[in-house]
């Protein structure tokens, strides 16, 4: 028999329902807001902005870029976490948000939990560039060079953290050598010094550090990913010498958690829409960036995961930590 109680439960629920639908299918009725939790300018926020411009058209929206900066992306997260699950506020994050939970003794959000997955947009591979007089002149000398030389031969990144200092230390964690992390404020000053011979070598993003190697100021060693990558075949990737060796950062998407299932997939299809666009892929390509040919929301659920246990383990065995 049906109380009062669970009668108005039940009526609560249907309505709910009823609601969510509704929105669904008017969904998106205003402009959505793409925050992005770096700074103007730099290589996160030139692709947000790039696949803002494609992902609107086929959104049937405007895509606003938002740069809310702060704690290492901890503020910009942590504002898509608080918003209204109505799929008018969403993130566009790196790999730092696999990582923040290993360095940061308090995070004002949890990572898996108060977001859900929209789908995975690009991956931004890391290059190896050494100073022009560094003695090793190719991937297996530099391996070799590092593990002989424990302790005595520096690098620098664009923070703790940061992608190429996880790519440092995970190199550090599965070759068994010792390299010391110089951290700076941004990657352009650690170039400066590696060029100037105050630092060996650096992992830097492929555009910013091919556009050096081009320019003749430093030498290219390797790539990160797990294969060459085609803006630079001949250049062998790190895996070739060292076995499974991945590194590179992301941009993923992700919606407050409680968003509608029909929003989620709503958001999801014109994203795969977007990244299949030759405007979008043409601007990627030159960016050094390889766009996801089929984002899935699970699929980006079970990558997350993994990236949380690498590099916990990793920030681990460095001792990383950002507080």
């Amino acid at each position: 028999m049906m109380t009062r109680r669970s009668i108005h439960t039940a009526i609560v629920g249907a309505l709910a329902l009823v609601s969510a639908a509704a929105h669904a299918q008017s969904y998106p009725a205003r402009p959505v807001k793409l925050i992005v939790p770096y700074a103007a300018g730099g290589p996160t926020d030139t692709f947000a902005r790039a696949l803002a411009d494609a992902w609107g058209k086929k959104l049937g929206q405007v895509l606003v870029v938002e740069n809310r900066t702060g704690a290492g992306t901890l503020v910009g997260t942590d504002a898509v976490a608080k918003a209204q699950p109505d799929g008018y506020t969403i993130l566009l994050t790196t790999v730092a948000h696999a990582v923040n939970p290993s360095i940061h003794d308090k995070m004002p959000y949890r990572t898996v939990e108060d977001f859900a997955p929209v789908g995975m947009a690009a991956k931004a591979p890391l290059v190896i560039v050494v100073n022009k007089n560094f003695p090793a002149q190719n991937l297996q000398e530099f391996i070799g060079y590092i593990k002989d030389h424990p302790g005595k031969v520096n690098y620098g990144s664009a923070g703790v953290g940061s992608a190429p200092h996880l790519g440092a230390e995970l190199l550090n964690y599965m070759t068994g050598s010792k390299t010391e992390h110089v951290p700076y404020r941004g990657s352009a000053p650690a170039m400066q010094d590696v060029i100037g011979g105050h630092l060996a070598f650096m992992m830097d993003s492929a555009p910013t550090g091919l556009a050096q190697v081009k320019a003749g100021t430093v030498r290219l060693i390797a790539t990160t990913m797990g294969q060459r990558l085609p803006q630079t075949p001949d250049t062998p990737a790190v895996a070739e010498v060292v076995p499974k060796y991945e590194a590179y950062t992301w941009n993923a998407v992700f919606a407050p958690a409680q968003t509608p299932a029909p929003v989620i997939a709503k958001l999801n299809t014109s994203l795969k829409e977007a990244l299949q666009d030759p405007g979008l892929q043409k601007q990627a390509y030159d960016m050094g960036l390889v766009l996801e040919k089929n984002p899935q929301p699970q699929a980006l659920a079970a990558f997350l995961g993994g990236e949380l246990a690498k590099w916990g383990q990793v920030a681990k065995a460095a001792k990383m930590t950002a507080n």
